[in-house]
């Protein structure tokens, strides 16, 4: 079970000036615990503990930055079940799935405590012509400074490893805003995190009200905002002055089954429901447009609803539960206006139910009109529309014929298909052979158009966390 209560980290120090932001269990509705709220002021404190500490973390080794993100992994790992636990609690992420993404932390961390010691610069040559023989440079990458960190509800641990661990492995001093909807993962994070010997005011994290946060937006002594949510991010960006930004604001990624998909089609109708409709299809990279080149379209059409009819829908606390809970009611009843629009405008339902507060059935429909919001917005819910098509580069076009472009898949047995939509996707990444929900967290993630700008991957994270200072030494 949960604690009690969980404190908030102001400068690393655990304080608990209030309890007043309830966390509710989201698949009964009870109250699971209580959590200290922080308040514009507290905010501002932060604010200028992690500048006063940008000189500190810059000195802090790089040995014993991976030593923290060490101690982190092994804590982590010690407390796996526990913070699964806090998962299925306070995101309603079903028990399975939760314990993946403790292990998704894991790594984000053990991959970030590697990278601390290779943090690596280059020379540079300056010997181009007469004029600057005898001068050598050398760069060196430098933290950047103070960060501010926001995350949404649907990955309470993993996006919040995706900021944390990077930024202690760079050098830099942050201020984390988790959700309020899901801040018990990142305040067991910033336990942890204050068992190490870091810096003071290395980190803060602080649950907070959205109109409390605005100085993590627009405040001058923080060098990057790093954002994962919707498209208000881009009303962020407007409003972040100098800094540096880096955001994540979602998709509705697309999947292409080729006539030859070069897997067996009880393996690509399994992969399409995991990323359909894993944790409720609340994830920026779920599959939630799939176009079927005709050959295959009525058998795989035919499994893919059978397959998803199956899915069981509870407590997230079953083991054999694959639906739980969407995040909250409102977020369940949009989902579910945008299928009851879809199909007015001529879709049919081939596998689905009624909705029942915050759970809401795995659906899949087909004919759905391309204006509709299932089919050009981010759905986050789970749902995913099903099409044919007869010419690969015309399911290309339609992959693209979306505002979004944050990641998508390609079943296909044909190199040449692969390659070519490599070349012709506008997305972040085109993963051939697999759906678009998959990820490594080494590898680089970010997307383009509507779904923002800048990549995390822990290496990735880590450039943009950084800059370059040059040397030159006259000889």
């Amino acid at each position: 079970m949960l604690q009690p209560s969980y404190p908030y980290y102001l400068a690393n120090e655990a304080l608990a000036p209030n309890a007043a932001l309830e966390v509710r269990d989201k698949f009964d509705g009870t109250l699971a615990t209580r959590v200290a709220l922080a308040d514009a002021a507290t905010i501002d404190a932060a604010i200028a503990a992690a500048h006063d500490a940008r000189a500190a973390m810059a000195a802090f080794p790089p040995d014993a930055r991976r030593d923290v993100l060490e101690h982190c992994v092994r804590r982590f790992s010690e407390r796996s079940e526990e913070l699964a636990l806090a998962l299925c609690i306070e995101a309603g992420k079903p028990i399975r799935d939760a314990r993946g993404e403790v292990g998704r932390l894991v790594d984000t961390f053990r991959i970030a405590a590697g990278e601390a010691t290779r943090v690596e610069g280059e020379t540079v040559e300056l010997g181009i012509s007469e004029r600057t023989r005898g001068y050598r440079g050398f760069v060196k990458r430098v933290p950047l400074g103070a960060c501010s960190f926001i995350t949404p509800f649907n990955f309470p641990l993993n996006l919040v490893a995706h900021k944390v661990a990077p930024a202690i492995a760079a050098g830099c001093p942050f201020v984390l805003k988790p959700s309020e909807r899901t801040p018990v993962g990142a305040l067991i994070i910033g336990e942890v995190l204050a068992e190490t010997g870091l810096p003071k005011g290395a980190f803060s994290i602080l649950p907070c009200p959205v109109d409390q946060a605005d100085a993590l937006v627009t405040d001058a002594r923080i060098a990057l905002l790093s954002f994962t949510g919707g498209l208000v991010g881009w009303d962020l960006k407007a409003r972040a002055g100098r800094k540096k930004v880096v955001l994540e604001l979602g998709g509705n990624a697309a999947c292409i089954v080729d006539s030859d998909p070069g897997r067996p089609l009880d393996e690509v109708v399994a992969r399409l429901v995991s990323g359909a409709y894993y944790q409720s299809g609340q994830s920026c990279i779920g599959v939630q447009r799939i176009l079927v080149h005709r050959d295959r379209y009525d058998a795989l059409k035919t499994a893919l609803a059978a397959a998803v009819a199956t899915l069981r829908m509870g407590d997230p606390r079953d083991e054999s539960v694959f639906i739980g809970p969407m995040i909250d009611e409102a977020a369940a009843k949009r989902v579910e206006d945008w299928i009851a629009a879809a199909v007015t405008g001529g879709a049919r339902v081939l596998a689905g139910g009624r909705r029942d507060g915050a759970m809401l059935p795995a659906t899949l429909l087909e004919g759905v009109p391309h204006g509709a919001d299932l089919w050009r917005r981010e759905a986050f819910g789970p749902v995913a529309a099903i099409e044919p098509f007869d010419d690969f580069e015309d399911a290309l076009a339609r992959a693209n014929d979306s505002d979004f472009g944050l990641q998508a898949g390609v079943f296909t047995g044909d190199l040449a298909h692969a390659m070519r939509a490599w070349d012709a996707l506008e997305v972040g990444g085109v993963v051939v052979g697999d759906i678009p929900s998959f990820r490594v967290d080494n590898m680089p993630y970010g997307g383009v158009k509507a779904s923002g700008f800048g990549r995390e991957g822990v290496r990735y994270a880590i450039a943009d966390m950084t800059e370059p200072r040059l040397l030159v030494l006259r000889g």
